[in-house]
């Protein structure tokens, strides 16, 4: 069983990032490497992750339940479309949901389980920019 402190190292959204940053499917999918990373930036499309608003921390020791927030950031010129948005975020996903089955890395958390914690929904920014989001909850406890 790990030191009760190291719960709060076990962090979903970089163990989320590093895997999807990685991903030959999710870089093939963005259309190039350097396409994910923790803000909304060029080159389009670009898949931010970031914290998201739910998850239970349990009893603070073992096995966090954490939102992680996929939010995929198109042109501002519009493009792709919203049917592209919403195929290209559900593989990203999905290449999340392959970490339950993945070999620990060493010094990362092991994810045990990820599962949508609502819809894929389609929230442009005030400016028109297309946006979809997709929060997920991760099981994970640190290594």
């Amino acid at each position: 069983m790990p030191d009760s402190y190291e719960v709060a190292e076990a962090d979903p959204v970089a163990t989320v990032l590093a895997w999807l940053a990685e991903h030959p499917k999710v870089t093939e999918v963005l259309g190039g490497p350097g396409r994910a990373s923790g803000i909304a930036e060029a080159p389009w499309p670009h898949l931010r992750v970031a914290a998201g608003p739910g998850g239970d921390l349990r009893d603070l020791t073992w096995a966090t339940e954490t939102e992680v927030s996929l939010e995929l950031h198109g042109d501002p010129g519009g493009w792709p479309g919203p049917a592209a948005l919403r195929r290209i975020l559900l593989i990203c996903a999905l290449a999340v949901a392959e970490l339950t089955e993945a070999p620990p890395a060493a010094g990362r958390p092991v994810v045990s389980r990820v599962r949508p914690s609502g819809m894929l929904i389609d929230s442009p920014l005030a400016t028109g920019q297309p946006r979809h989001i997709l929060g997920l909850l991760v099981t994970l406890r640190p290594r």
